[in-house]
């Protein structure tokens, strides 16, 4: 493994990398760590990989049948448990569980509407959560589970209604957020307009809200938000087919997402494709794009970027040991010092 110790002009110390090794060259695109010894990732070609000693071995596998499905998302319980998302059009949308640790898969859903797109999903504990669709003649969908085995949509009532072309975009697993025991937010792009919706009940009401985050476009809007408490969170993103260029691409909140101001660009060119809070620091977040990495301690207003290679998602234990992960099998250990 290759160690690298940044450290940056202004700052005391930045954070460590550690770059670990899978054993595979599938594009990794989603991130979920548990703990500081157990994380689990999910890519393309049905691959997952699990670890359960901080990454010193990785355990890499291919659910069967599901070998042509790219795995956007996964959310992971324990060393045992894990929800894996597929995203793609009609049935190539679906989510999988494994109750022991990827020896076996189950298949939860299977998307029946040719017209719907899931992109993400998200937990609140061991049991509920919520996975999101691009919206479908003007609804949006969101699947809801309260026991971690079935999945039913929401009503569409209960959910505000899309704009012309509004969807989702599957390009880390971060466009959903979960919070507390009942709030969540996901964000929008991919139309006319950058939006977040959130709840405040677990799902059963929903209200949405504009964001300056760069629209108009098919290809701009939120790909990741983040949450550090019911209050105070960020979106991220901008236009995903632009490698170089420099659009507004991040937003915070201090009212629990009713209103958003435009934050600082990231030190990397081009869109922010996942986005993750530190947890044990006040309001430190990293974003991280094919461009590179860069992390915030001040919810977007200055940033500080510590890496130029591509990665695609981010995640973090709750001890404040993370991940970034990206194509090729890339696989990147992240410690901040206390």
């Amino acid at each position: 493994m290759i160690l690298t110790t940044l450290l940056m002009v202004g700052l005391l110390q930045g954070p460590t990398m550690v770059d670990q090794v899978a054993g595979t060259n599938e594009r990794f695109q989603a991130v979920s760590a548990v703990t500081s010894d157990t994380v689990w990732i999910s890519g393309t070609g049905g691959t997952f990989a699990r670890t359960v000693d901080g990454g010193m071995s990785w355990q890499v596998g291919v659910v069967p049948g599901a070998e042509a499905l790219e795995f956007r998302d996964v959310d992971a319980i324990n060393g045992r448990v894990a929800y894996l998302l597929s995203a793609g059009p009609g049935d190539q949308s679906r989510i999988y569980r494994t109750g022991d640790g990827g020896e076996t898969w189950t298949r939860q859903f299977t998307n029946q509407n040719d017209d719907a797109f899931f992109d993400c999903l998200a937990f609140w504990d061991g049991s509920r959560g919520l996975a999101v669709s691009d919206a479908v003649e003007g609804s949006f969908i969101v699947l809801r589970t309260g026991d971690g085995r079935t999945w039913r949509a929401l009503p569409s009532a209960s959910l505000p209604r899309a704009r012309a072309g509004e969807g989702m975009f599957a390009a880390s697993g971060t466009c959903v957020a979960t919070q507390g025991s009942n709030h969540a937010w996901f964000g929008t792009g991919a139309g006319m307009t950058a939006r977040v919706a959130r709840t405040d009940d677990g799902g059963e009401t929903w209200s949405i809200s504009d964001t300056p985050i760069v629209q108009n476009k098919p290809s701009a809007g939120i790909t990741s938000v983040v949450f550090l408490d019911e209050r105070r969170g960020m979106v991220l993103g901008g236009d995903v087919a632009t490698g170089d260029g420099v659009t507004q691409n991040t937003a915070f909140t201090t009212d629990g997402g009713r209103t958003w101001t435009a934050a600082a660009h990231p030190g990397f060119t081009g869109a922010v494709f996942g986005g993750a809070w530190v947890p044990g620091t006040e309001a430190t977040v990293v974003a991280v794009g094919p461009r590179g990495a860069s992390w915030t301690g001040d919810l977007g207003r200055t940033w500080h970027t510590f890496d130029f290679r591509n990665y695609w998602s981010v995640g973090f234990a709750p001890d404040g040991v993370g991940w970034m992960v990206g194509p090729a099998g890339r696989i990147t250990k992240v410690v901040f010092a206390p």
